[in-house]
């Protein structure tokens, strides 16, 4: 076994927190000795969120075995999916923060499925995967992630599971999305479709994606942990590692 050193493009202060959190939670747990120490486990979680790496590899580099490393990751990535903003906080906030509008987006984790299981086959992008519903603001700061839904399941539908058109309403807040959500009605507005549109409405269309495509790169945060750039482990547990890195961009987007 040949061992090197890394670096991880993440601040002190988020190995931090993270290292909080994970302290906290065994100071209420039974107190057993554990393999690794808070520090440490914090460390081979951000590495997992953060480079993808399997938990082969990872008992390898801090020493413990797979099954330890797995126990601990998901441990943690629990614990900070859990301090996730719930919908109706997260919009609150919006609101108090004076946002001129919201937006929403769909995006797909790729998951490593055969073409058997059709559930989670996504027709838009012609992958398997999950879906999750992504509120952003007009800069891209991710506001709210939703949990994880079958590929298969339209943007249209997930946003009547998740309740968000009667959320999003009682803001009063604008929200622009994509055609894919053409049907929704208030608070969403979305694209004209069609061919052969005449130039007013075109023009609408170009402005209407000028101010959504900084909040639909937000999902492009996601993709910066490399474990949700095609997903290996159980697919339901894409709600819960979006959620957890969410917790983290904003850690890091504080620290700095």
């Amino acid at each position: 076994m040949l061992l090197y050193r890394a670096s991880l493009p993440l601040s002190r202060s988020t190995l931090k927190y993270v290292t909080g959190v994970v302290r906290r939670h065994r100071a209420r747990l039974d107190g057993k000795d554990r393999a690794l120490p808070p520090g440490m486990q914090a460390l081979m979680v951000l590495v997992y969120l953060r480079k993808g790496e399997t938990f082969a590899e990872l008992g390898a580099g801090f020493g413990v075995s797979t099954t330890t490393a797995w126990r601990y990751v998901n441990e943690t990535v629990e614990l900070l999916a859990a301090r996730s903003p719930k919908l109706a906080q997260a919009l609150r906030k919006a609101v108090e923060d004076g946002l001129l509008y919201l937006v929403l987006d769909g995006t797909l984790i790729p998951i490593d499925r055969v073409a058997a299981d059709r559930p989670f086959y996504s027709g838009k992008h012609r992958k398997h995967g999950m879906n999750l519903q992504v509120i952003a603001t007009p800069s891209g700061e991710i506001v709210w992630v939703s949990g994880a839904l079958p590929g298969a399941v339209h943007d249209l539908k997930a946003t009547r599971i998740w309740g968000l058109l009667r959320a999003l309403e009682a803001t009063g807040l604008l929200v622009l999305a994509d055609k894919g959500y053409n049907g929704a009605g208030e608070p969403l507005f979305t694209p004209y479709k069609g061919r052969n549109k005449p130039e007013h409405l075109k023009n609408a269309n170009r402005s209407h994606a000028r101010l959504r495509s900084p909040g639909e790169r937000a999902n492009a945060q996601f993709k910066s942990g490399r474990i949700l750039r095609k997903l290996r482990c159980c697919p339901h547990r894409a709600g819960h590692l979006a959620k957890a890195i969410h917790v983290l961009q904003a850690r890091e987007t504080h620290a700095n």
